[in-house]
């Protein structure tokens, strides 16, 4: 199975992708994962995005659009996979439609996880994270025995530089500008299941789980 997760920063896309790839064993393929890769791996594509980024210049859409390419006709993915930060506008859609389309496949599903602004400001906002271990913490859903403190080791948690409510909120504009209109595009391909992402993440991936055993 091919599967689009479409959601905004914070509506919990990572945390779903790790469940459906536990419960089905898809391969997770995320875009910033992807890009990583494809810049260690000294591949021609690889080095036009070496280039790219070295540059402090923005990823075009034909290069990320080649480095998915490169991806998702790798073996471990015949299985099934989940797209998850792309496509991220509809020339990007389109290419990856024409991609699939010459090796006779489609998109099988676009999970859509719906989930208000103020939430994903809430969730992300609330982030604080221990560095030396990674370990992470939510002010109001996770929070420390010891505000700002980690349990462990009684050192301070802090905050990521672009975890703050203004910067979250322009992450959100970007997005309903170039992502949304996905959402039009999948439903007319008649793809596109909306899951309301409010509730634990067991609960939402109850949901999920329904709309993928259909």
């Amino acid at each position: 199975m091919h599967i689009i997760l479409l959601g905004p920063p914070g509506s919990g896309k990572g945390t779903q992708a790790q469940k459906i790839t536990s419960e089905y064993g898809y391969v997770q393929l995320s875009t910033g994962d992807m890009l990583r890769a494809a810049c260690n791996s000294g591949s021609k594509i690889g080095l036009e995005l070496k280039a790219v980024m070295d540059g402090g210049n923005l990823v075009s859409d034909d290069i990320v659009v080649g480095i998915v390419e490169e991806r998702i006709f790798q073996n471990d993915c015949a299985a099934g996979y989940m797209l998850d930060g792309f496509p991220r506008n509809k020339v990007q859609a389109k290419k990856l439609d024409a991609m699939l389309a010459v090796q006779n496949q489609q998109i099988d599903i676009v999970l859509r996880l719906l989930v208000d602004d103020d939430i994903v400001v809430r969730r992300i906002a609330g982030r604080r994270f221990h560095v030396k271990s990674g370990r992470s913490y939510h002010v109001e859903f996770n929070p420390p025995q010891i505000a700002g403190k980690d349990d462990l080791t009684g050192e301070p948690l802090t905050q990521r530089a672009d975890d703050n409510e203004v910067i979250v909120q322009s992450r959100l504009n970007i997005y309903r500008e170039q992502t949304e209109p996905l959402v039009k595009y999948y439903e007319e391909k008649g793809v596109l299941v909306s899951i309301d992402s409010f509730g634990t993440p067991d609960e939402i991936f109850t949901k999920i789980k329904t709309a993928l055993d259909q």
